[in-house]
């Protein structure tokens, strides 16, 4: 883990707080606890006001439970360990996306698991951000390179266009297919792909996008056949548009 992660415990009684809070510096000394809150009323606009990137929190507690705490927040953009004594709210605790649900009294191995969960959801979130904040800040600038910048799970990969064989759209993901027969992963769909590639590719299907340049065959059955041999399906409504691209 590269920096610090900032965390809050949220639980009425300060004896649970101070021993949750000496397990976590001990077995995790890069989190930071920011805050240890008795009342949920003072939780919630710390969360709002520090916003915590992992958030411990008890269940039962006098005028606002756990449950009740996160409602009352517009946005929950960290992750949450419920840590409490009632093992009968864990079906609720998942439902509200928790990362993980531990009973006190807390044993050090189930606290270990939780929060390096939460740790790894922690860190591929703050990947995925700054990858969209690096895309916006590459799309705002103006570029003649005419590469295809794509986002995934390592970084950002700039492809020129025309290695691109075809793009793919896979299962809410995009793969995309290189002229050296390799592929990349990205978290983005295919309409984001769709908005950024050059004149040179064409929509036939709609989960593919190929580049024409690299088409060899049209066959009449509906297929477009690649340099590399690749058959690669046309729509019958995008027949006609792409032969009209020849004409």
């Amino acid at each position: 883990m590269s920096s610090q992660i900032t965390a809050v415990i949220i639980d009425d009684e300060i004896s649970n707080i101070k021993g949750l809070q000496k397990k976590v510096e001990k077995l995790f000394p890069s989190i930071n606890i920011i805050g240890a809150y008795q009342k949920p009323e003072l939780a919630i606009s710390a969360i709002k006001e520090l916003k915590p990137q992992l958030i411990f929190l008890d269940i039962q507690m006098p005028r606002i439970n756990g449950f009740e705490l996160l409602e009352a927040l517009e946005l929950i953009d960290f992750q949450v360990i419920f840590v409490t004594a009632y093992s009968e709210y864990a079906l609720q605790a998942f439902k509200q996306n928790a990362i993980d649900y531990i009973l006190k009294p807390i044993d050090n191995t189930e606290l270990t698991l939780a929060v390096e969960k939460a740790i790894g959801a922690i860190e591929s979130q703050d990947k995925l951000k700054l990858n969209s904040k690096l895309l916006k800040l590459i799309s705002s600038t103006k570029t003649d390179n005419n590469k295809l910048i794509v986002p995934t799970v390592k970084g950002l990969s700039f492809i020129p266009q025309d290695e691109v064989l075809h793009i793919e759209g896979y299962e809410g993901y995009t793969k995309i297919h290189l002229e050296d027969n390799s592929t990349l992963m990205s978290s983005y769909n295919l309409g984001k792909f769709e908005k950024v590639v050059s004149s040179n590719f064409f929509k036939c299907h709609k989960s593919h996008i190929v580049n024409l340049n690299k088409v060899r065959h049209f066959e009449n059955e509906g297929y477009l056949v690649l340099e590399n041999k690749q058959r690669i399906p046309i729509s019958r409504a995008n027949k006609k548009a792409f032969l009209e691209l020849f004409n």
